[in-house]
Parts: C-alpha cells; sequence; structure tokens
C-alpha cells in the first residue's frame, strides 16, 4: 500500500524551512558541578579505598586532635577509667599476693596497703594514687617492695595520659580554623573595569580587632583540562597572581579590602568572555594565610567562587567612611554591588581592539546624560503644574486688574448736550 501524499508541499514544511533560517547559538545550562572548596572554607574531598589505616595510628597525637569531639571525649573518658581499672587490678593482686585479703589475718599485721579488703576498695585507691586526692583511709607502707613499685608504675603512666589527652583536648580547643570564622569573604565576586584594565575582585575582612599578622592572599583556578596528549586531569590547579602578591608585600588587613586580580595574558581568565564565563566549569579558590597576633597560631581561611557567582560588569561599593574622626566600617553593605559600564568581550578582546573600552564608556556616558535630561525635565514639568495649580486664583485676580475698562454712553440730559463720558 502506498504512503499517502501530503498535501502541503515539501518545501514548505518543517524539514524545508528549517535550512532556510539562520540558528542562533544555542548556550545549554551548565550542568550542576560539586564544588572542591565550600563557602564555609570545608573541603569537599572524600577518601575511599585507604588500606594502609595504620598510617593513621603511627602520629596518634594527630589523629586523636582530627576526630570529632563526640569521638575524643568517649576516648578521653575510656582511657582514665580503663587505668584505674587496670591499676586497681595490679593492686587487688598485690594485696591477694601479700595475704591482706585474708580475713583469718590478725588485724596488728603488716599490710601493703592499709584499708584494702576488696576490689572496690583497690580501685578506690587507684583514683586516689593518679589524680593524688588522698583521703588518708588508705595508704601504702614501707614495708612491700611491689607496691612501691605499682605506685611508681601508675605515677608515670598516669602522667604520661594527662599530658596526652589534655594537650588533645587543649588543641582541639585552640585550633587555628576558629579564628578563621572571623575572616569573611564577600558572597560574590565582580569583574569590572580598573585602570583601564579587567580585573577580577573580591572583598575580604576581619571581624576581630586583633589582627592577623603577614596576611597574604592566593587566588588558584581549579578546572578540568586535557593535555594535549590527551590526559585528562580533573584538578588542575593554576596560580593567579594578584596585585599584593607582584608587589612582594604582605596585607595590612586592617579595614576590609578589596582583593584585585589583573586579567592579563598570563591570567586564565585571558580568553573568557561574560557569556562564556557562566557556561564555564572553572572554580575560583581564595586562601587567606596569617598569624593570629595574640596567639601566635598560624590561621588560614578558605572560599572559592564558582561561575554563577561571579558577577560582570559590577563594583562594589564603599562602605569605610569617615565619623567624627573616626574611620567607620559599614559591614551591612560588606557584599554590595553596583552596576558599572563594562565591556562584554574577553580580556583578549580588549587588547586587541582597544576602541571598545572607548566605546562602552562613551555609551555609558550618553545614557548617564539622557537619564539625568530626562531626571531634569520631569523635576520642571512637575513644578510648572504644581506652581500652575497652585496660582489660577492669583493670575485671574491679576487678569480682572489688567482688563480693558468697559465704555458707558449717557443720553443727552433736558436742555443739555450730548456729552460722551469715558469712564
Amino acid at each position: 500500500m502506498l504512503a499517502r501524499k501530503s498535501i502541503i508541499p515539501e518545501e514548505f514544511g518543517l524539514p524545508g524551512l528549517a535550512p532556510r533560517f539562520a540558528r542562533k547559538p544555542v548556550f545549554r545550562d551548565r550542568v550542576n558541578k560539586a564544588r572542591f572548596i565550600a563557602k564555609n572554607g570545608s573541603c569537599n574531598l572524600a577518601h575511599k579505598n585507604i588500606r594502609e589505616q595504620g598510617r593513621f595510628l603511627q602520629d596518634v597525637f594527630t589523629t586523636l586532635v582530627d576526630l570529632k569531639w563526640r569521638f575524643t571525649l568517649v576516648i578521653f573518658t575510656t582511657t582514665f577509667v580503663s587505668s584505674w581499672l587496670l591499676f586497681a587490678m595490679s593492686w587487688w593482686l598485690v594485696a591477694f599476693a601479700h595475704g591482706d585479703l585474708d580475713p583469718v589475718r590478725q588485724n596488728g599485721s603488716e599490710h601493703c596497703v592499709t584499708n584494702v579488703k576488696s576490689f572496690t576498695s583497690a580501685f578506690l585507691f587507684s583514683i586516689e594514687v593518679q589524680v593524688t586526692i588522698g583521703f588518708g583511709g588508705r595508704m601504702i607502707t614501707e614495708h612491700c617492695a611491689t607496691a612501691i613499685t605499682v605506685l611508681i608504675l601508675q605515677n608515670i603512666v598516669g602522667l604520661i595520659i594527662n599530658a596526652v589527652m589534655l594537650g588533645c583536648i587543649f588543641m582541639k580547643t585552640a585550633q587555628s580554623n576558629r579564628r578563621a570564622e572571623t575572616l569573611i569573604f564577600s558572597r560574590h565576586a565582580v569583574i569590572a573595569v580598573r585602570n583601564n584594565r579587567l580585573c577580577f575582585m573580591i572583598r575580604i575582612g576581619d571581624l576581630r580587632k586583633s589582627m592577623i599578622i603577614g596576611a597574604v592572599v592566593r587566588l588558584q583556578v581549579v578546572r578540568k583540562t586535557t593535555t594535549p596528549e590527551g590526559e585528562v586531569i580533573p584538578i588542575h590547579q593554576i596560580d593567579v597572581q594578584t596585585e599584593s602578591a607582584v608587589a612582594s608585600n604582605n596585607l595590612f588587613l586592617l579595614a576590609p579590602l578589596i582583593i584585585c586580580h589583573v586579567i592579563d595574558k598570563n591570567s586564565p581568565l585571558y580568553d573568557l568572555s561574560a557569556m562564556e564565563l557562566q557556561c564555564s566549569d572553572l572554580e575560583v579558590i581564595v586562601i587567606l594565610e596569617g598569624v593570629v597576633e595574640t596567639t601566635g597560631i598560624t590561621t588560614q581561611a578558605r572560599t572559592s567562587y564558582v561561575s554563577e557567582e561571579i558577577q560582570w560588569g559590577h563594583r562594589f561599593v564603599p562602605i569605610v567612611t569617615e565619623e567624627e574622626g573616626v574611620y567607620s566600617v559599614d559591614y551591612s553593605k560588606f557584599g554590595n554591588t553596583v552596576k558599572v559600564a563594562t565591556p562584554r568581550c574577553s580580556a583578549r578582546e580588549l587588547d586587541e581592539k582597544p576602541s571598545i573600552l572607548i566605546q562602552t564608556l562613551q555609551k555609558s556616558e550618553l545614557s548617564h546624560q539622557n537619564s539625568l535630561r530626562k531626571r531634569n525635565s520631569m523635576r520642571r514639568n512637575n513644578s510648572m503644574r504644581k506652581g500652575g495649580a497652585g496660582g489660577s486664583g492669583g493670575l485671574r485676580r491679576n487678569n480682572s486688574a489688567l482688563a480693558i475698562p468697559k465704555v458707558q454712553f449717557l443720553t443727552p440730559s433736558e436742555g443739555g448736550q450730548n456729552l460722551n463720558a469715558v469712564t
């Protein structure tokens, strides 16, 4: 059976009309990709299939410090209770071997430890020895060398446990990442023109009055790249130079600062335009390092910016003002930005055609002047309307005063002459 022929000619169908119209390039939305560094600075990386687990036990102290608080407290309690029980068993064995637990033994006989008659009393004596409480009811005598040896051994082991566990608790309490909680970064990064060059900028600040000594900011661009040989590098880290790094000076982080990276030919952002940036999968990592002034501990704060968090054509608003001889910082505007005239092309195109920047600035100036003219004209019209509505009565009174006088004709009186009086 033959197929039915369509009534519409083939050249006017959808397959025939499609090649006639030029298609615009379609930019697909970038697939949501996991970021390497979270906004709070934590590393989004999971370690799997680690076979040599014994390496962690070789550095027990660092392992204990890296554990979560609940595990640290459980290990802290378990270690002390276990040591008390272990030496309680030792004291009970000493008393049992010496015959102190024999009820038939006379009360006047010599004991290794007085008033140790059961395992419970041996456990209490073990606690008294290790924490140096000494209630006075139980004490060691000089008649048993074994008891003296156990006493020395327990004191040494107790000091080691105290040093390790208390040091671990102190290190977890005074960790440098706690100081990093008060080092803040702007929510978004911006790209705008500064000194006739495209620049990538972020804002950093310190909420505490105690300063960070020798603060240094490093930028890295992380992206998935493929080498000419076909090797795929999933996490390719590219260092990005900042103005402070080029000048070889540390930051004086007294007030919030704007970190600027000039997008030049050595920058990984050199070939990216505004549209290409939104479709790329790059991630800019910001690392702030320095020494805490009060404790002398080196701290590090981290954050990152993906393409959706980079605003093209924006600039940070000023937040530092002088009030009554004192510089004031308004942190409520820390991340606020404002739109500015910025070319949408890449930095490479801007270097090849400097006229693009001049045209963009001229268009921005013209639009600004037009907006000012519109505002002035609107204000003028509003003032004229208000003046016309309020002065209508005065105009009427003035018109009445300037009106042409009326002419009255008088009729001739009896026996008089014809008179025309103009009033």
